[in-house]
């Protein structure tokens, strides 16, 4: 499966409810042009756009499905091991001391912070972002998975973007927060050194009951050596124990968002 591939699907699926470009493009409310330059592989689709395309089409879901299938297959390499392990965790916990973690960013975020490495075409960018936005099902979908996450409190504070693109941000992370298998920590700036400042990094617990551990870098890897795994549990509970109350870290990004 592949972007070209899906952009068979959608031209499928709309000869086959019989609907042209510019009637979709009335349907989802996004513009004709915009439909062409997807058609024809000049613009990546979104998540936003296969959803609005599935409920135009009435497809089921299909496109937002076969979507993510290719965004899976067109991830980093050295990724792909990360991928099978999150999609098999029962439950994740992240720390990350200068992002937003990745499950929890919005398209725009995501965008920002891939097209800042410098290392992407645009092409590459929009398939990232899309494997990112894919990939936030694990969170959202019909079985999500528990997720706790420490996030530095400079790492809120860093605009990434813009101020739209940032206040964006800090309200997708209060919805998230009031769902019930997620919760938000901040570690607030006056903690000073901290145990996450050394770098990001997430646990995985897995349904037989080992941890497993992905490090964050240039090109992040999958942990597993149980001394390692375990030095990173108790810098994860250190960091837990230095972070606000899950209730007070909401507030804190909750004013965050009233006072830009």
């Amino acid at each position: 499966m592949n972007s070209d591939m899906w952009i068979r699907a959608l031209k499928a699926a709309r000869a086959g409810a019989g609907v042209s470009q510019e009637a979709l493009a009335e349907l989802v409310r996004w513009s004709p042009s915009t439909i062409a330059a997807i058609e024809t592989g000049r613009r990546r689709p979104t998540v936003q756009f296969a959803e609005a395309a599935d409920a135009a089409l009435e497809t089921g879901g299909l496109l937002v499905e076969l979507l993510a299938v290719a965004a899976r297959q067109e991830s980093p390499a050295w990724f792909a091991p990360w991928r099978s392990i999150e999609a098999e965790a029962l439950s994740l916990r992240t720390s990350q001391p200068s992002l937003v973690p990745g499950l929890l960013q919005t398209e725009a975020y995501a965008h920002a912070v891939l097209r800042a490495q410098g290392t992407h075409t645009p092409e590459q960018v929009e398939q990232l972002v899309a494997g990112r936005m894919a990939r936030q099902e694990l969170l959202t979908g019909p079985v999500p998975k528990q997720f706790t996450a420490v996030i530095d409190e400079t790492a809120l504070r860093r605009v990434v973007g813009d101020r739209d693109v940032q206040r964006a941000q800090w309200e997708r992370l209060v919805e998230l927060a009031a769902l019930p298998h997620i919760r938000l920590y901040v570690v607030p700036d006056g903690v000073g050194a901290h145990p996450g400042l050394t770098g990001g990094f997430v646990l995985a617990m897995l349904p037989d009951g080992d941890e497993v551990a992905y490090v964050d870098g240039v090109f992040g890897h999958v942990v597993d050596r149980p001394d390692a795994v375990a030095t990173m549990r108790m810098m994860w509970d250190t960091l837990l124990s230095e972070a606000l109350p899950a209730g007070v870290s909401v507030e804190l990004i909750g004013k965050l968002v009233s006072e830009l």
